[in-house]
């Protein structure tokens, strides 16, 4: 099923088997390359990537863009793939586009994708570092706790995972989106609410209050463990949440407290992995760092993680 949708709400919202290769464009010199699996599939067959300049990878890392975004976004909207290229990594790109998490449909296309990087690279299942902006996050994380919950249907064990701004909680998203269908104050927060709720029912039969226990498969984390607590699976994977913590700008823009933030399900998220005894569970809060690349300031972007030393993270993680 097929949405229409504005690129820049969603982007302010958490917001015959053949392979072939051909190259394509980018806002930076590097050997982008985009590798169809199948040719019928033009929304999920196919992905991009970025190979480093040796035979074998040091390592793979694979992002995900926000919702309603395309795989392409990731490539101009942040620096990782760069600093991973520099570093000697493989990049891989992957968009579930209008699907907010690791639905079925999104499982099995990505193992697709996943099984044939192994194929075509010098690299094992747990030679993978997974991160996404936004609902991209939430799809990371969703897919890293099902490698890990059922390692016999799942390609990779990634050694970790990370989140820009990610709305991990379905839902508390819902139970908040549902309040800003009322709120005329922002006109913005309501027509984000109204894409989510359209979103909802049209790929998951229902919103989140109506079918609690359909979520329980589909949500990654929920502040109300009676709804599932899928976070148990990532007790061994080290897991990073990063946000621009800006009260001061929700306010001002979206009329809205912190209780709407998107840190306030992560920062649960991390405690109790802290409480499961994950040393390598993370909140990394910044100030002020997000900026879209058109300059425009707005916590909830890529910008907010240090690309340079995310790098360095995943490369401690996989020399572990």
């Amino acid at each position: 099923m097929k949405l229409s949708f504005i690129p820049f709400l969603l982007i302010g919202l958490f917001h015959l088997h053949c392979t072939t290769a051909q190259e394509t464009e980018t806002e930076f010199a590097l050997p982008l390359e985009k590798i169809v699996i199948d040719s019928t599939d033009t929304e999920y067959g196919y992905y991009l990537q970025v190979p480093p300049q040796q035979k074998k990878p040091n390592g793979v890392l694979v992002l995900f863009p926000g919702l309603g975004q395309v795989t392409e976004n990731i490539f101009t909207d942040t620096k990782l793939p760069e600093v991973a290229y520099q570093n000697g990594y493989l990049t891989i790109g992957f968009a579930g586009r209008a699907r907010f998490t690791a639905d079925p449909v999104i499982q099995d296309r990505l193992n697709l994708v996943l099984n044939d990087v192994l194929e075509k690279n010098e690299v094992q299942a747990n030679d993978f570092v997974l991160g996404g902006f936004s609902a991209g996050g939430t799809l990371a994380l969703r897919y890293t706790e099902l490698c890990y919950e059922f390692p016999d249907r799942f390609p990779i064990q990634p050694k970790g995972v990370f989140m820009a701004d990610a709305p991990i909680d379905m839902y508390h998203i819902w139970a908040l989106k549902e309040q800003d269908l009322k709120n005329e104050a922002a006109e913005i927060s309501m027509k984000e609410a109204q894409f989510v709720e359209r979103i909802f029912r049209a790929f998951y039969k229902g919103v989140p209050s109506e079918n609690p226990e359909l979520f329980v498969e589909l949500s990654p984390f929920s502040i109300n463990e009676e709804y599932g607590t899928n976070e148990r699976f990532l007790k061994d994977v080290a897991v990073r949440a990063y946000h621009d913590v800006d009260i001061a700008w929700r306010l001002k823009n979206r009329n809205q407290t912190v209780r709407f933030d998107n840190y306030v399900a992560t920062s649960e998220l991390i405690n109790r992995l802290l409480l499961l005894g994950n040393e390598r569970a993370e909140f990394v809060q910044t100030f002020q760092t997000g900026y879209r690349k058109d300059g425009k300031r707005h916590p909830h972007s890529w910008s907010i993680i240090d690309e340079e030393e995310c790098i360095q993270w995943m490369g401690q993680l996989l020399t572990k």
